[in-house]
């Protein structure tokens, strides 16, 4: 089985772009455009200089010898926590910045769940000086407050989305709302792998970084560019989309999508989307979708604020689909366990988002000499609130 998007931009049957008509100059742009553009020697210097300098890169591939004797297997963190803004999202908004610059554009506007991205998308515009937009649901607006003020710091305006859950998706709603209104001098800094082709494929591709990185770590580390296990957190799902991107075509190693179960799986709070969606079709690409039999958007739940979309990217919906990646849920409270262990054990404060991911390994299966990679999408500082509340419960 050979995994790659096709000139359509669909995985399998999932992806595509179902987008209005105001809509589609912009997209049609960028999907005659994006390949080359960031194919162009003179755009790959520009990026790698920028993720090396800017960004700190490469990402350290950590070995993590407490919680390996503990797990009984050989663990190791690719640390995108370290990046500048403390995530994986810096590395899409570089990359998408260059590309609005050379298409013209004057004014960015951006979706953000957890606030990493806001904060990456922020941090670029600064950094280039163009005008930024972030729309953010009024809930994760209160509960990820830290990062809210990191964005009014950076100059950018926060507009809270009051809609719905007034959450991740309805941020999303309001950012394309924006866009329909303003394309002719917007770019939409998309965060995720969702969303109309060519943004799943290109985040995707921004995003490959942090496997191309672990190929050769690994090699230097244990003698061979591939691990036995990939494992990362999925909400829409772009850090999983860079760790798995140069293992796609290699059966040998085992993609492990982590998806928020919230409350529970059958609990009605959950944003399991891998076990609970069916077909459909949200922001502008046919996926997995949470949703009523007449087609009406399921409200998701998560604590963790990056990963409460009711959808996956239309990647992740074909390797789920298509058995290529094995989805695991895990709910609010072993996510939040597994947090505090890797923080005692290892010393690192996870994200919630990639504590998901570590309460994996609870639910995996793998022997003594088994390389498992994890990626450590991002930093926990933004969910101290949340962690605080929990230690209290103890």
């Amino acid at each position: 089985m050979h995994i790659d998007v096709d000139e359509h931009g669909y995985y399998g049957r999932f992806g595509g772009a179902y987008i209005p008509e105001m809509l589609h100059p912009n997209i049609e742009q960028l999907r005659n455009c994006y390949r080359e553009m960031i194919a162009e020697p003179a755009f790959k210097a520009e990026f790698d200089s920028l993720l090396k300098d800017y960004v700190g890169r490469p990402s350290p591939l950590y070995y993590a010898k407490r919680l390996s004797a503990h797990y009984g297997a050989r663990i190791y963190l690719k640390r995108e926590d370290l990046n500048h803004t403390g995530a994986h999202k810096i590395n899409n908004t570089i990359g998408q910045i260059m590309v609005a610059q050379r298409l013209g554009k004057t004014r960015i506007i951006a979706e953000t769940g957890a606030g990493q991205h806001g904060v990456a998308t922020a941090t670029v515009c600064a950094l280039v000086g163009l005008q930024c937009i972030v729309y953010m649901g009024e809930v994760d607006i209160e509960r990820q407050a830290p990062n809210v003020a990191r964005m009014r710091m950076l100059g950018a305006e926060v507009r809270p989305a009051k809609s719905g859950s007034r959450t991740l998706k309805d941020a999303t709603n309001e950012a394309i709302r924006d866009w329909i209104n303003n394309p002719e001098d917007t770019h939409y800094i998309i965060g995720s792998v969702v969303g109309p082709h060519p943004y799943p494929d290109m985040v995707a591709r921004f995003q490959s970084v942090i496997s191309e990185e672990m190929k050769w770590q690994l090699q230097e580390k244990v003698g061979r560019e591939y691990p036995d296990a990939v494992v990362a957190c999925v909400g829409g799902g772009s850090n999983a989309a860079g760790a798995f991107y140069h293992y796609l075509n290699d059966e040998r190693v085992r993609l492990i999508a982590v998806e928020a179960a919230g409350l529970g799986v059958d609990s009605g709070e959950s944003a399991a989307t891998s076990v609970l969606g069916t077909e459909g079709i949200i922001h502008g690409a046919r996926t997995l979708l949470m949703q009523t039999a007449d087609g009406q958007v399921v409200e998701p739940y998560s604590i963790s604020a990056g990963l409460d979309y009711p959808g996956i990217g239309p990647l992740h919906a074909y390797l789920i689909d298509s058995r290529r990646a094995e989805a695991i849920s895990v709910t609010d409270d072993d996510a939040l366990a597994a947090a505090l262990f890797t923080t005692r054990t290892e010393g690192i404060i996870p994200a919630l988002e990639t504590a998901h991911a570590f309460a994996a390994l609870n639910q995996m299966q793998y022997g003594p000499e088994d390389v498992i990679v994890i990626c450590l999408s991002g930093r926990g500082d933004k969910d101290l609130a949340a962690y605080e509340t929990y230690l209290n419960r103890l």
